[in-house]
């Protein structure tokens, strides 16, 4: 499967000025997949992301001006897709009422973050396909995976980006992926079938104007193979759920538990410390992400798996 990158064509642009100090790279730092995201790149001259669109893939390039956030965009969804850069960014989010002083911590890291917002794609697939890649196996592995996939089967990013940045496949790609092709990408049967699952089902899970977060998690819940880990953490990204706390995640009831109470804690302990903040409970998560710790560690750390040998 050999894809062209296609010509450069005339971006289009518009700068646009948050009314909070905005640090894009921090922003954005929680949808990159490792420091190769063929996705998401750093680079001299911006923040470079592609992003797939009803009316095809798009290349958006961030960069920080005197009056703004520059924002260019090129390939065929880049109409689409421009508009919608505010709200990655967490223009649409809204930290009023939160109870950040339920906590000495929260109440602290919360006052020296003010560039926090809780962003949204608006792109469920975009999140899906990632997500699922993750489930059950170490960062590492599922962020190697992900380039392995996307080398195979990404749409080349449009425009003059950085090499090597790629689209995520389409759906009707990811079901033409051969059985041969998903073992030299490292996945396993298991997450293989669930990435099936949804590919099959894609366009019916996209998000509307209409969506809540809760819906959404239920829509993606009802798919064999998606859990409640894998629906919180699309329903974050995709419409900036304030509240989705990834239950299942093998390290967050650790950050959770130690930096909140002193203690290592499960998923029932971390939603009880949680609690206080139901309404923003995974805006309590990204800050403990910036400014919490994690327990001593006193034993190996959990080893990838390479399925490519098996």
């Amino acid at each position: 499967m050999t894809l062209a990158a296609p010509p450069h064509e005339e971006a289009l642009s518009v700068t646009w000025r948050p009314d909070w100090p905005l640090d894009v790279r921090r922003v954005l730092s929680r949808d990159r997949r490792g420091t190769g995201d063929p996705t998401l790149r750093y680079a001299e001259d911006g923040v470079w992301r592609t992003m797939s669109s009803a009316e095809g893939p798009a290349t958006v390039r961030l960069r920080t001006v005197p009056d703004g956030i520059r924002v260019d965009a090129w390939g065929p969804g880049a109409a689409a897709v421009l508009p919608l850069v505010p709200a990655w960014l967490g223009a649409e989010d809204d930290p009023s009422g939160f109870p950040a002083e339920a906590h000495p911590l929260v109440a602290r890291v919360h006052r020296s973050t003010p560039w926090l917002r809780l962003g949204r794609t608006g792109r469920v697939w975009d999140a899906l396909l990632p997500a699922v890649l993750e489930q059950k196996v170490t960062g590492l592995e599922a962020h190697r995976t992900f380039r392995e996939l996307l080398r195979l089967a990404g749409d080349p990013a449009p425009g003059p980006a950085p090499a090597g940045m790629r689209v995520v496949p389409s759906a009707e790609r990811v079901l033409a992926v051969t059985d041969w092709q998903w073992h030299a990408c490292g996945l396993d049967g298991a997450r293989r079938r669930a990435l099936r699952a949804v590919a099959s089902v894609a366009s019916r899970l996209e998000a509307t104007a209409l969506d809540d977060c809760a819906d959404l998690r239920r829509r993606l819940q009802s798919v064999p193979g998606i859990g409640v880990w894998t629906a919180a953490e699309v329903a974050q990204r995709a419409v900036g759920c304030p509240d989705s706390v990834s239950v299942g995640d093998y390290h967050l009831k650790n950050l959770v538990g130690w930096s909140l109470a002193g203690r290592k804690t499960d998923d029932a302990g971390m939603l009880e410390l949680l609690e206080p903040f139901r309404g923003h409970r995974q805006r309590v998560v990204r800050l403990l992400e910036v400014g919490g710790s994690m327990p001593p560690k006193r034993g190996p750390r959990m080893a990838p798996t390479d399925y490519r040998r098996h």
